[in-house]
């Protein structure tokens, strides 16, 4: 019988996930390979046979998206799945157009296909935009846990990068493990603060094989997705991050808008730093896309720790995917050296070298700031000759590593800490109470029915 040929969109995340869930073991597809976008390095490589299973002795080849109509001309292609996230409906309609003009069917998993069941309670977080805040309200969250002596095990949306063999399931308790895995500066962003409260953190590429391994020391699973994707795991509660800085884009956006109609309860966030009118939008957006959800707002708490800044040149390092994949023009870093009294914002752009220059080229409507690129080594060794070269009196940061860990700076260094502070509507731990009662009372491991 003749396998349905497939091809796989992705950006090396929800792209593999789904291969995992419903293809790997289906007698009646062959994937014939995965095309790649968003992240450097990945295209050229291969979905390794060790993970790709019996079917895939020769594992799956990885190529540009750039490539995607050869593909499916050259591979008589029936079907190409989309599976990567944070990106406007349109994207996803004018890559549909690519694939239906080539002679495809065009195709979205949705969640029944390829959420998980825990033996455990999980508890999800979501986002309609990268850069809403969604991961500190994951450490709000597993601050609440622990408050209520439960344990948390985060599991991260993946960022899978380096050896996908070595990086099946990977387990971070220490900062030795972080560079026992070869992390990068943008997994390191996501893991640094969980492992500074004492957490563990569970990432890799086989999410089945994770949630096995993280369930034993678990009372609950708490789902930190990554982009503005929906979770890997069938959530017990599922609260999603809105953000008024973009008002409209929970409409816009992929799956964003799949996100927000999912919720069970949704936090607008940032409702320090955005205008009433587009506060107000987005309520009306949640009230007409998902009336049942639970509205709760809060802003970012911004602290400064290190050196002070006022009076001072800073140059301004950002969280990276905030700007690359979430479209904004600042961050924290921003507002903060202008909150705290920054003499001067420098423009990196005259100092900036390598991939970090070019980095700001493709984004020119970005504010003065460097994005904290850093997805192998040659791209942090650029971000460090970037920061040393700029003519300023300190490094501002708000990446939320500490980038002395990684980077040798000649400057001294101010890190910006923002932290979710609910204000109003029911308390978030009103809202996850049917989950601490899952919690307290756990069922014995055993086969999932």
């Amino acid at each position: 019988m003749d396998r349905k040929r497939v091809v796989i969109m992705g950006a090396a995340g929800r792209d593999f996930h789904d291969f995992n869930v419903v293809y790997r073991n289906d007698p009646e597809t062959e994937v014939v390979a995965f095309t790649a976008t968003q992240i450097p390095g990945i295209a050229g490589r291969r979905y390794p046979a060790e993970l790709a299973g019996a079917l895939y002795p020769g594992g799956i080849p990885i190529v540009p998206e750039t490539e995607l109509e050869r593909l499916i001309h050259d591979r008589d292609v029936d079907e190409v799945v989309f599976a990567y996230s944070d990106v406007s409906h349109e994207t996803v309609m004018h890559a549909a157009s690519r694939v239906l003009a080539a002679g495809a069917d065009f195709a979205l998993l949705g969640p029944d296909r390829t959420m998980l069941r825990s033996r455990r309670p999980v508890l999800a977080v979501g986002a309609t935009r990268t850069g809403a805040g969604k991961s500190q309200t994951t450490r709000y969250l597993a601050g609440l846990l622990a408050e209520h002596g439960l344990t948390p095990v985060v599991i991260r949306h993946p960022m899978p990068y380096g050896d996908l063999v070595a990086q099946r399931v990977e387990r971070f308790a220490t900062y030795d493990d972080l560079d026992r895995f070869e992390t990068t500066i943008e997994e390191r962003e996501e893991y640094e603060p969980h492992l500074d409260a004492g957490r563990v953190v569970y990432a890799g590429v086989d999410y089945e094989a994770i949630l096995h391994e993280a369930e034993l020391e678990a009372d609950v699973i708490l789902w930190d997705g990554g982009n503005n994707d929906f979770p890997f795991y069938a959530p017990d509660l599922y609260i999603v991050v809105a953000d008024p800085l973009r008002p409209g884009d929970e409409r816009r956006y992929h799956p964003g808008e799949t996100n927000l109609r999912m919720a069970d309860a949704v936090v607008i966030n940032k409702i320090d730093s955005a205008e009433p009118a587009a506060i107000d939008e987005v309520r009306a957006a949640i009230a007409e896309l998902n009336p049942r959800a639970t509205i709760v707002t809060a802003r970012s708490d911004l602290t400064l720790v290190g050196p002070p800044i006022e009076g001072k040149r800073v140059v301004v390092v950002e969280d990276g995917p905030t700007l690359t994949h979430g479209g904004m023009a600042y961050g924290a870093g921003i507002v903060a050296a202008r909150r705290f009294g920054a003499a001067r914002l420098v423009d990196p752009r005259p100092f900036a070298v390598g991939s970090i220059a070019d980095v700001l080229e493709r984004y020119p409507a970005l504010e003065p700031l460097v994005p904290a690129m850093g997805y192998g080594p040659e791209q942090t060794h650029e971000l460090e000759a970037t920061l040393n070269a700029c003519d300023a009196d300190l490094v501002l940061s708000a990446t939320p590593i500490d980038l002395t860990r990684i980077l040798r700076l000649e400057k001294p260094v101010t890190r910006v800490r923002y932290e979710l502070a609910p204000i109003g509507g029911p308390s978030l731990t009103e809202i996850i109470e049917p989950v601490l009662q899952m919690a307290r009372t756990p069922a014995v491991l055993g086969p999932k029915g």
